[in-house]
């Protein structure tokens, strides 16, 4: 049966791959970002795509009614917008309170408050029995990622998902997390990465190597599928056991 995915942060990285495991089993997909032009080059087949800031309640409105228009219900929603602030205009000024206050307001901006919404926004359309909430965290959430601000913004998806298992799952949603390690092939990490870090991060692993897209989308689609139908209010690491340290 074809089900309505909507992904956001889906013109790249995690989001793509997930984006691309749905549509080949015949899912019609929605893709939503900032960027219009990176989700047109995502070349997913068949999936629309919109331009969105979802930090933003006025262009959440607007995917509502989208998704009113052209799906209906949402059968499986994926938050994967999010990251760390790096292609954010940087704070005014040089006063370093206001340079922590911007940080830890851009972070929960962008991941936190995007994924509020929208899931609020979308709650009512989500399909009962079988809709299924997905959320993207970090393997920071649990040990920092040195600035404290990504993390902390991460960490607070866990309740928030807690408590949005126990209001929708008398309609038969799901609500998970799932908490991705060190990830290549994505923006997150900008341009280039030291290998030094690199080596330092997939070291900190139990099977030696970095995660990659796949890995997580695998995670997302199995959490989706009716496989995972008793499985809410968790959160999934996948990490290669970084977590753990070594």
């Amino acid at each position: 049966m074809t089900r309505n995915i909507v992904i956001s942060g889906g013109g790249t990285g995690i989001g793509l791959a997930t984006a691309r495991a749905f549509a080949e089993d015949g899912d019609r997909v929605l893709l939503l970002g900032r960027r219009a032009e990176v989700l047109e080059k995502a070349g997913v087949p068949g999936a629309l795509t919109h331009a969105a800031d979802l930090t933003e309640p006025a262009d959440v409105r607007g995917v509502a009614r989208l998704v009113a228009k052209e799906f209906g219900t949402v059968d499986v929603l994926v938050h994967s917008a999010g990251g760390s602030g790096q292609l954010e205009p940087p704070a005014a000024g040089d006063d370093p309170l206001d340079r922590v206050a911007h940080a830890w307001t851009v972070a929960f901006r962008l991941n936190t408050l995007s994924a509020a919404l929208l899931t609020e926004a979308l709650e009512e359309r989500l399909a009962e029995p079988g809709g299924r909430v997905l959320f993207l965290s970090s393997i920071a959430a649990y040990r920092g990622s040195g600035s404290g601000a990504y993390g902390a913004s991460k960490a607070a998806l866990h309740p928030y998902a807690h408590d949005l298992a126990r209001r929708l799952g008398h309609r038969g949603i799901t609500v998970n997390v799932v908490a991705p390690g060190y990830i290549e092939d994505t923006d997150f990490f900008g341009d280039a990465m030291a290998e030094e870090r690199r080596a330092q991060l997939i070291a900190e692993t139990s099977n030696g190597r970095a995660g990659r897209p796949g890995d997580v989308a695998a995670t997302l689609h199995w959490l989706a599928s009716p496989a995972a139908a008793h499985i809410t209010s968790q959160v999934i690491q996948v990490n290669g056991g970084a977590e753990r340290g070594h």
